[in-house]
């Protein structure tokens, strides 16, 4: 697992917002990821996805990474902010914006 948790490592740490999601942003496979991208693309950032899906070494290890237990995750900064579920009461309560302008995310 090692291997995955490096790999992992690399991802987080060399983007400013990577989403661990099943499928793709054009393609999510669960009403989840769906969710996520919505709110992250009404957000207006730009962002890195990973389709768990390719690679199980990934979907188990982000599990152990972040010691949360489902998918999407959400990542910004190298800082994990949570699943489908924070990320929606974060945009709802403004929190998420605000996160992604205190961070100094890039817009799309």
């Amino acid at each position: 697992m090692t291997d995955a948790n490096s790999r992992i490592s690399e991802i987080v740490t060399s983007n400013d917002v990577v989403l661990f999601m099943k499928g793709t942003p054009l393609f999510p496979q669960c009403g989840f990821s769906s969710r996520a991208v919505a709110i992250l693309e009404h957000c207006g950032v730009a962002y890195e996805s990973v389709d768990v899906l390719q690679d199980m070494e990934v979907r188990q290890g982000i599990k152990a990474y972040s010691d949360w237990p489902t998918i999407p995750q959400l990542y910004v900064k190298g800082e994990f902010v949570g699943g489908s579920d924070i990320m929606m009461e974060m945009f709802e309560a403004g929190e998420l914006k605000q996160l992604m302008e205190e961070s100094g995310v890039a817009k799309v």
